[in-house]
Order: structure tokens, then sequence, then C-alpha cells
């Protein structure tokens, strides 16, 4: 596998990055959602400092994602035929997905600061505060990071319906060159 992407498939980093993010911010999603609901204990305390380490780890690999983008110069061509309102959809919601994928762990990051809780990379070391405690920096983050979670899980389901639509009624390459190791058709 090719580690650059070229005109008819994304390579190994691109792929790679891809898939670690995609698979991260489903679980995110999924322990975010049904973390809040459980009654105070240590276990608690656990999946949270979990969650906040594996968040941070997504804001990271989200600003490498980034980076490689514009440092990679060549990149698989949309399907020929493509309409140009899918070209728009296509482009508007890779935006949409990339800021909220920043969003969501910088928000977490202040909401976390603005209650003055210590964040641990899993207990490896301390990241720093983006600022003291504040009750309404802390109220207007916890928000923001409430609903940009919805927003992310409609704008994911929305990217995996595209992807399917592409595979399985336009046929065409768009989900496979993604897809690791997959070989292309005929």
């Amino acid at each position: 596998m090719k580690l650059r992407s070229d005109a008819r498939r994304w390579g190994g980093v691109t792929k790679t990055l891809h898939w670690t993010i995609a698979l991260a911010v489903i679980a995110l999603l999924c322990v975010g959602t049904w973390m809040v609901d459980l009654p105070i204990s240590a276990d608690k305390v656990r999946i949270y400092g979990l969650h906040k380490s594996a968040g941070i780890t997504v804001l990271a690999l989200m600003l490498v994602r980034i980076a490689w983008r514009r440092w990679e110069a060549a990149r698989p061509e949309l399907p020929f035929g493509m309409p140009g309102w899918e070209r728009a959809a296509a482009w508007s919601s890779h935006l949409l997905l990339y800021l909220a994928l920043l969003v969501m762990p910088l928000s977490g990051w202040l909401f976390n600061s603005a209650a003055n809780f210590p964040l641990q990379w899993f207990g490896w070391f301390t990241i720093p505060g983006l600022t003291g405690p504040d009750p309404e920096v802390k109220a207007w983050a916890r928000a923001v990071h409430h609903w940009t979670g919805y927003f992310l899980i409609g704008l994911v389901s929305l990217h995996v319906m595209a992807a399917l639509k592409h595979h399985l009624l336009d046929r065409d390459e768009t989900l496979r060159r993604m897809w690791p190791g997959a070989p292309r058709r005929r």
C-alpha cells in the first residue's frame, strides 16, 4: 500500500488517519451519550478520564490529518459525471466534519478547564487548562460540546449513507478507494 494518495486512491496515511479517527469518534459518541447518566462513582470518574484522553487524542489526530492533507499534493478525483450539487454537498459535508471534529474536543477541553478538573492524558501527564474556573464558560462549553455531539452524529450518519449510496447505487470507487486493502473493481 502506498503511503501517499494519488489521483485514483487514498494513500495509507490518509486511510489510517480516517479509520482511526472514525472508530474513535463513534466510540466516543457512544460512550459520551451513555456515561452522563452513570451514578457518581469511581468507575464514572475513570470512564470520564478515558473519554477525555481519547478526545484529546482525536484532536491531535485531526491536526495531523489536516497537516497531512495540506502537505499531500494529490487526492483522488470525484467520480466522473457526479452532479454539481453532489460535489458541493461532498465538499461542504467534509468541511463541516473537519470543523465539528475540532470543535468537539476543544469544547470538551474548555468545559473541563472551566470546571477546574485536571486533564490527565491516560494518566501519563497533565494537559494544561485553556482557562481558569468559570461557571459561565463552563456552561457555554458544555452546551457547545453537547450539541456538537448531536450534530456530529448526524454528519457521520450522512457520511456513511453517502458512502453506501456511492458503493451500492452508483457502483463507483468512492468507498472502495478509502477502504483498507480493498482491490479495485475491474
